[in-house]
């Protein structure tokens, strides 16, 4: 815990450890159109590419699926008198975000995360820190 609180800002940590919640609008990645991908902020795993990146208008990035099954767990969270599913990162167990089911085809899913759980990669940086098999998902 202390060395994840030396890595990570106030903010990142309350996010991915004490599954908190950025403010909608005011984060890193909730506009971004870049190409790449976007792994866990402590892991490093890949969770979710550019390509099922979309506008859901809530301020947060929203994705429409992870980028390879098993990236990312669900969890029932009953927090805030409402039952929601909360994903967490699949080998890490950063707490991301939560998913719903009011996404876009095709999955209607809207994976809504939070920037601060979150590193982009961009896709020219792809190969030299070592997600080169990630290419593929941007080769038109």
């Amino acid at each position: 815990k202390e060395e994840l609180m030396k890595k990570l800002t106030p903010l990142q940590f309350k996010v991915t450890q004490e599954c908190g919640t950025e403010p909608a609008f005011q984060n890193e990645y909730w506009n971004n159109e870049r190409e790449g991908i976007y792994v866990d902020i402590v892991s490093g795993e890949p969770l979710f590419s550019s390509s099922d990146k979309f506008d859901s208008g809530t301020g947060w990035p929203s994705f429409t699926r992870p980028i390879a099954p098993g990236r990312v767990k669900e969890k029932e969270d009953n927090s805030f008198f409402s039952k929601r599913t909360e994903v967490v990162s699949g080998k890490g167990g950063s707490h991301l975000g939560h998913v719903f089911p009011d996404g876009p085809n095709p999955t209607g899913l809207r994976y809504c995360m939070n920037s601060a759980a979150l590193r982009f990669v961009p896709k020219e940086d792809l190969e030299k820190e070592g997600y080169g098999e990630y290419l593929k998902l941007f080769k038109k």
